[in-house]
């Protein structure tokens, strides 16, 4: 979420990769940008502070450099349920510690933009990689808890983990499905906690006190990482555990 969240990527993430013996980082960026969008210096930053792929979601499109950006670099993901012709990709197909690998973009649609029925295109995108991908990671970018686990449901057994991403808060049902596959509701916001999920506490009070349009501005205050692990079965592609992590700005970390 905005500078504060780039700035904890930047100081923490590297060390973090190295504690837990990371092979495959994945960040979501689409509010890096001022807490709405990606811009190519934002992701830039993200990717040097050590990621691997940045997914996004329903911000995707509010930078206007994003296109470019999209077209450009195939580590840079918007949801793959997006109408056909859209620009860019929604999937990323690579190798981590030599085992091949993919990260899908996916968006709901219960409260979120209209996009294509995420079921039928995770089915499709699946059916697709085959033997491409022993590990596959979906970022599941939507709001409604039940469609993210009914999602996670759908593919049990078929990919290596779901991972819920939107709401900025953190929940606490991070599990292993019985088919093997991690998932978690939501992995939460890396950004100023010292907010109202991520925006200044005065300006989103007054927007729902007054029903007026607020401007927004990124909060900067009690800075925190959110993250979660897991470790996967190289040659199953099952996921074995998922933990979640949250650290503080100022080096004292804490695992929840």
């Amino acid at each position: 979420m905005g500078a504060p969240g780039r700035r904890i990527v930047r100081t923490r993430l590297k060390a973090l990769k190295q504690s837990v013996g990371a092979d495959l980082t994945i960040v979501n960026g689409e509010n890096a940008a001022g807490g709405a969008g990606l811009t190519a210096p934002t992701a830039e930053e993200i990717l040097a502070a050590g990621a691997d792929v940045i997914t996004t979601g329903n911000h995707v499109w509010d930078k206007r450099d994003v296109v470019p950006l999209l077209e450009r670099d195939p580590r840079i993901l918007r949801p793959a349920n997006y109408p056909e012709g859209s620009p860019g990709r929604g999937v990323y197909v690579g190798t981590a510690a030599g085992v091949p690998v993919a990260v899908v973009n996916m968006m709901g649609r219960v409260f979120m933009p209209l996009v294509d029925d995420p079921f039928r295109a995770a089915d499709r995108v699946v059916a697709s990689l085959g033997d491409k991908a022993r590990v596959v990671i979906v970022d599941f970018h939507a709001e409604a808890t039940s469609e993210k686990s009914a999602f996670a449901w759908a593919l049990d057994g078929r990919v290596t983990a779901v991972l819920g991403t939107h709401t900025h808060v953190a929940t606490a049902d991070a599990r292993v499905l019985p088919g093997g596959t991690a998932f978690i509701t939501d992995v939460g916001m890396t950004g100023p906690f010292d907010s109202v999920i991520g925006v200044k506490k005065e300006q989103a009070i007054e927007r729902f006190r007054t029903s007026r349009s607020v401007p927004y501005e990124t909060a900067d205050g009690d800075v925190r990482l959110a993250a979660v692990v897991i470790d996967v079965d190289a040659a199953s592609g099952r996921a074995r555990s998922i933990e979640r992590i949250e650290l503080v700005e100022d080096g004292a970390g804490a695992e929840r």
